[in-house]
């Protein structure tokens, strides 16, 4: 009997500080939709070779949820003086890009066996990614959206989920050919499809259009933890680096409370 009224009482004391708690939790929603051209820096053409990352540019769409613990939604309330509470946002988002690849640079101008077959390989690569990002908000969210300032700048730190799909093919016949594949790409070429991570960060600033409203525009860098995204793994001393994709967006975002 005293063990069964022990539990009743635990159990009402911490439905009463659950509640107590969850009703202090005041969250606020947002959603929108990015959309922006993408570089890809792969395996394909030189890598700082800038005609090579203007050509091998691709695109990106995503839609996102952002929660913010700032203020109230259904009051006009002072802010939190909290920090994390004032100057965070928990970013959600999935994402969709598509690029196609070619070869530029020194190697593949030439009018050599290697530059017509770098010439001749064409690839691509989708992605399909999803993740959690933590945005800092350099001026405080609440006074962003009361219009005490019009534009917010904002830095971004998260990781992602990324299914890769890659393809490639050549002019000159079939890739498994070593007349028609150049060199440094033997025991290099992986076509199927896989799955990795990603760490992304980005720079960016808001808008303020209206009350309900924001427009937004990002630079995001994002590295992948695998080399083959592009189909491409160079087996080789001069393959210092895992793919990565410089992304930049515009979006608009909905305050739905």
């Amino acid at each position: 009997m005293i063990k069964t009224r022990a539990i009743i009482i635990i159990t009402l004391l911490l439905s009463l500080w659950s509640g107590k708690s969850f009703g202090q939790l005041y969250v606020s929603h947002e959603v929108g939709v990015i959309t922006g051209p993408a570089g890809f820096f792969t395996d394909y053409g030189e890598r700082w070779n800038v005609r090579n990352n203007l050509e091998n540019d691709g695109f990106g769409v995503g839609l996102v949820y952002y929660a913010n613990l700032a203020y109230k939604p259904y009051c006009n309330c002072k802010p939190t003086k909290l920090f994390f509470r004032k100057h965070f946002r928990v970013r959600a988002e999935i994402d969709y890009m598509r690029s196609n690849l070619d070869h530029f640079g020194p190697v593949a101008s030439k009018n050599t066996e290697g530059g017509r077959q770098l010439r001749a390989m064409h690839g691509s690569t989708e992605l399909y990614q999803g993740g959690l990002a933590l945005e800092y908000h350099f001026f405080g969210i609440k006074e962003a959206r009361d219009f005490a300032v019009l534009f917010a700048p904002f830095i971004s730190l998260g990781a992602n989920y990324v299914y890769y799909s890659p393809d490639a093919y050549s002019e000159l016949g079939p890739l498994d050919n070593p007349k028609v594949l150049f060199n440094t790409f033997e025991d290099g070429i992986f076509l199927e499809s896989g799955s990795t991570f990603s760490i992304s960060g980005s720079a960016g600033v808001r808008y303020r259009l209206g009350r309900q409203n924001d427009l937004q525009l990002e630079a995001r860098a994002l590295y992948y933890d695998s080399d083959k995204i592009d189909g491409l793994d160079v087996q080789g001393p001069q393959n210092k680096f895992n793919d990565f994709v410089l992304w930049f967006n515009l979006g608009y975002i909905l305050y739905l409370n």
